[in-house]
């Protein structure tokens, strides 16, 4: 009985894990999984819950959410106690999962097409890409950076849509929420839960 909970249980791993893995090339990495994704996002047959489950899947797998969350923060994440930026980091994972899960509704009638590549160093690549959207609307330059440090393992750092960075935008976004209350984390992460929670 334990050797068949122990190759259930095997199995299942290996198919979770297998399910979203993507090639180490950055270029071949995207085109991968936003195929993936525009491919679940247009199923007639899936419900909302279950397309939103497989993007937050995904993401938490490929996305450098932890990263990306302390650049958002800006210089507040060195002088701030540990246990609050903790607090911040799960607050923010929350609210990057549903800000993306949303957005991403938008492209599900639209063809993705990967134009280029450019390493910019061992750690570093962008990927240019446009999303062609079938409803005749304007198509949408998308370069993606990836985090190649590990070479077998690249990860998603910032989107930077019509030459403009998510993440940029969302750091003097989370900045003026901060200045606006004497820098304190507290009121950014209660901005965070609120956005999740609506």
């Amino acid at each position: 009985m334990r050797k068949l909970i122990f190759l259930l249980v095997s199995f299942l791993i290996f198919t979770s894990t297998s399910l979203y893995s993507y090639s180490s090339n950055p270029k071949e990495f995207i085109v991968g999984l936003v195929e993936d994704a525009i491919s679940k996002l247009s199923d007639k047959d899936l419900t909302d819950e279950e397309k939103s489950e497989f993007i937050e899947q995904i993401a938490l797998e490929n996305v450098d959410i932890k990263a990306l969350g302390l650049y958002t923060l800006g210089e507040l994440r060195k002088s701030t106690e540990k246990d609050k930026i903790n607090d911040y980091q799960i607050a923010f994972e929350k609210y990057f999962l549903k800000s993306l899960t949303s957005r991403l509704k938008d492209y599900s009638a639209s063809k993705f097409e990967v134009m280029s590549e450019d390493k910019k160093s061992s750690n570093y690549t962008i990927v240019n890409s446009k999303i062609i959207p079938e409803d005749g609307s304007p198509e949408i330059k998308i370069d993606w950076r990836i985090y190649t440090k590990n070479r077998d393992k690249p990860l998603i750092r910032d989107l930077i849509v019509e030459g403009l960075s998510l993440a940029r935008t969302q750091r003097e976004e989370f900045s003026s929420i901060l200045s606006s209350n004497n820098n304190d984390i507290k009121a950014l992460i209660l901005k965070l839960t609120e956005f999740v929670a609506n």
